[in-house]
């Protein structure tokens, strides 16, 4: 307990899934957190679940107006912020013959420009903390191929990430990627390919597909003093995937 104690941050699709782990544990490690979401009403059910630490502020990743609310919000709640987790993606499976121009500019939108958009505008607020640590997450689809549009988004994540991780370094602001693999989260649940992605636990050396709460541990030691040493860097969370 206490990890976070005094910093403020900000989770991105933080209502629901992982997101909604990272801020939960947030909260009981001591940060101050604001939630963001499309969702309003998921959004705000966990912000009042988590009680007068956290809030919930309804957000438009893609939205550069979107984002300078959020953050003016967050500094007005509760102070300058520490920690952002750009969290919020979209996954589309599809061939590059199947994918229309539409969405795979949606998909670029979401997973890749969010975070360009997220770690510019939370910029001037975590230089007044000389103290701050940014976690994007991506995906092992960031350090090997898969689906078109959604594999570019997350191998722009891992580039972007390390390089702000070198232009926010003189400020005491460190940057670095997750890559989780397969997440018990709404969005594979709750999809189609629930079977397949049974099927696709076989083939992980662990032999079974990941829990939120465990990729919020890693989540956490980056966003914690914990890790004050670690910028620019990859961390992977995928049961062993990628090591065959």
């Amino acid at each position: 307990m206490g990890r976070l104690a005094n910093k403020v941050a900000i989770v991105t699709g933080g209502a629901r899934g992982m997101g909604a782990s990272h801020a939960r544990r947030f909260v009981e490690e001591g940060a101050k957190v604001v939630i963001t979401d499309l969702n309003a009403e998921a959004g705000q059910a966990l912000a009042s679940e988590l009680g007068e630490n956290a809030m919930f502020v309804q957000q438009d990743v893609t939205s550069s107006q979107d984002w300078e609310r959020v953050v003016t919000e967050a500094e007005k709640a509760f102070g300058p912020v520490n920690i952002l987790v750009n969290n919020a993606g979209i996954s589309v499976a599809s061939s590059f013959e199947a994918m229309t121009e539409e969405q795979y500019r949606k998909i670029i939108d979401i997973n890749q420009v969010s975070v360009f958009l997220g770690m510019k505008t939370v910029l001037p607020s975590m230089k007044k903390t000389e103290n701050g640590s940014i976690v994007n997450i991506s995906s092992i689809n960031g350090l090997v191929a898969g689906a078109v549009g959604y594999t570019d988004s997350k191998f722009a994540v891992r580039g972007m990430s390390k390089a702000a991780a070198i232009e926010f370094a003189k400020y005491g602001i460190r940057v670095n990627s997750v890559h989780p693999g397969v997440i018990e989260t709404p969005m594979v649940s709750e999809g189609d390919a629930v079977e397949q992605i049974k099927q696709f636990a076989k083939f992980i050396p662990l032999q079974r597909i990941a829990q939120s709460e465990e990729i919020t541990n890693l989540v956490l030691f980056l966003a914690s003093d914990e890790s004050s040493y670690s910028t620019g860097a990859e961390f992977v969370a995928d049961g062993g995937l990628t090591a065959q």
